[in-house]
């Protein structure tokens, strides 16, 4: 089911329907935010395709606007198949876990995450900065004598 969605989103985007561009996009879909080295592993488990090419069928796919490249700041590209919307991303300091973030609304719009996922957010510019549940959780833990 998942292939022909695949299928649709790559035709109404002018691309050719190839088993790389669906197992990508497939990797993505399975491994939100993921780098390229996790959907390098993903799609190859699935297909003999070399780096390169799966280097450019993100290429491909992000110029289309069927995936999203992000970069936090220390961090690799990672890639996600959420597009089209204005969402932004919480980010732990600690282990690097990335969240969707909905756009905030009011008086001072993205100053207030929508939903924080239980993060501690203590920065925002467009990317949201703090510790995730766990990563807050051990590091309180850590602090208890």
């Amino acid at each position: 089911m998942a292939t022909t969605e695949f299928e649709h989103r790559l035709r109404g985007a002018a691309l050719r329907v190839t088993k790389p561009r669906v197992a990508v996009l497939a990797a993505v879909r399975e491994n939100p935010h993921a780098d390229t080295d996790t959907i390098i592993q993903s799609v190859r488990s699935e297909l003999d395709v070399s780096h390169q090419a799966v280097y450019d069928v993100l290429r491909a796919l992000t110029t289309a606007g069927l995936l999203r490249r992000i970069q936090p700041t220390g961090s690799v590209a990672r890639y996600e198949g959420r597009v089209g919307d204005n969402h932004h991303h919480v980010v732990c300091r600690s282990c690097g876990a990335i969240e969707d973030v909905d756009c905030a609304h009011g008086s001072a719009p993205c100053l207030t995450a929508s939903d924080d996922h239980g993060y501690v957010i203590d920065e925002a510019e467009v990317v949201y900065w703090g510790l995730c549940p766990n990563c807050s959780t051990s590091s309180t833990t850590s602090r208890t004598p």
